[in-house]
């Protein structure tokens, strides 16, 4: 599985990724960027199973990279992980197709229903 982490901050990249359930921490293949421009970017590249995604970070934020998505892949699984979670934000990335949002940071047993429901099968 691929997974894809979004966010400007070194640690909250790092502690999302380690926060990921066994096996799939040690099976998957996690690659990491700064802001949206850079992920987007990679996205096409490399179409990765799953994004978690930041809302505020420089470059380009969440809700750009995810207008951006529309228009590259409608049907990208992309979890916004935010300390924004009032609910003008949930319906704004919702209505941008995310699949989920959820407040930051994220405990593992979150992290592994976010990935049961929309992980792909077979990982």
């Amino acid at each position: 599985m691929k997974i894809m982490i979004i966010d400007d901050s070194k640690t909250a990249r790092l502690m999302l990724k380690k926060a990921l359930p066994e096996p799939l921490a040690d099976t998957a293949e996690v690659v990491m960027f700064e802001n949206g421009q850079e992920g987007l970017d990679a996205y096409r590249e490399s179409r990765p199973d799953i994004v978690f995604l930041d809302l505020t970070m420089p470059v380009m934020d969440g809700y750009a990279f995810l207008e951006n998505m529309q228009t590259i892949d409608k049907t990208a699984v992309v979890i916004v992980v935010s300390a924004d979670i009032q609910q003008s934000a949930k319906e704004r990335v919702h209505a941008l197709g995310a699949k989920a949002m959820v407040r930051k940071p994220v405990n593992p047993a979150t992290l592994k229903a976010l990935l049961d429901d929309f992980a792909p099968r077979g990982h």
